[in-house]
Formats: C-alpha cells, structure tokens, sequence
C-alpha cells in the first residue's frame, strides 16, 4: 500500500521536535560552527512530487580530490536533501539504507544544486532520492534512500532521556 498524503499527527508538533533535537545538526544548523549550513525550499504543493532544494558552495575545508568535494561531504549533502523531504509529509523519519552512485568529480567553489524528491511511501517506510547538479544541468552524484518514521512518543522519550 502506497501512501501519499500528510499523516493526521500535528505538522507544527513534528517541526518543533526536529528543531529541538537537531540544533546542532552537521548538515543544516546554523548554531554548528563546523557545518555545513545548508538551507532548504521546499515544495509540498503536489503531494505526489514533494522536493527540497538548496544551492551549496563548498570551499578547501570540504576537499576530498585536489580541488573537488570529499565523497562524504557528497554523501552527506545528498542525505540532508532526502532527509528534508520528511518535514513536509509531517513525519519524523531517519535514513535505514541509502545509495549513492558517485558519476562525475564534483568541485569547490562552484554553486552546485542540490535537490531531493519523495519517490513514495509504504507505511512505515519513505523512499527518496537525491541529486547534485552542477550549474550546466549535469548530475555530479545521485542517492536513493530508504527512511523509517519514527513513531513520536517514542523519539519524545529517547531525547528525554540523552537531555537527563
């Protein structure tokens, strides 16, 4: 059974445990100084083609190949992008498995987009995907993820008891 609409639990309830747990998230807060500080659109108006978006910029502190992003820096990016895609389906969800194919030499200094869609979702399970594009339309690295919703008052606990 595929789903596709926003599940009855409360979107603002699942937007504040996200912020809450996630202030110094490596991928998208601004409080973390070594992150990434990705920030994201998204674009829920067809429910069936949920995507976020970002525009990233990296710099020598994320080099892998002389001159080029480290493949886990790409990794991470692409699963910031999927991980995104939960907050308008009004889920707490983490990544259960993703892949990532690796296509072309993805460089620093250049404004790369990154972009991630909801492909479905099968109760419990999202599966999304990911691309790294560079400004001439060519894709640099793509994922598909598998993510699993968290059911919140279990979540609501886990943190209560790492804030102990």
């Amino acid at each position: 059974m595929t789903e596709t609409h926003v599940p009855a639990n409360s979107l603002d309830a699942v937007a504040v445990a996200i912020q809450q747990s996630s202030n110094q998230c490596f991928g998208c807060s601004a409080s973390n100084p070594q992150g990434l500080h990705l920030t994201f659109s998204l674009d829920s108006a067809d429910p069936n083609r949920i995507t976020s978006t970002s525009i990233v910029n990296l710099t020598r502190l994320h080099e892998g190949p002389p001159g080029h992003i480290h493949g886990g820096i790409i990794a991470t990016l692409l699963d910031e992008a999927m991980g995104k895609l939960n907050l308008p389906l009004g889920v707490i969800a983490m990544t259960r498995n993703m892949e990532v194919d690796y296509l072309r030499p993805s460089p620093l200094h250049t404004s790369l987009t990154l972009v991630g869609t909801h492909v479905r979702r099968d109760g419990r399970k999202l599966y999304h995907r990911a691309e790294l594009m560079h400004p001439d339309g060519t894709v640099l690295a793509r994922a598909k993820g598998l993510f699993l919703v968290i059911d919140p008052p279990l979540f609501r606990t886990a943190m209560a008891k790492m804030n102990q």
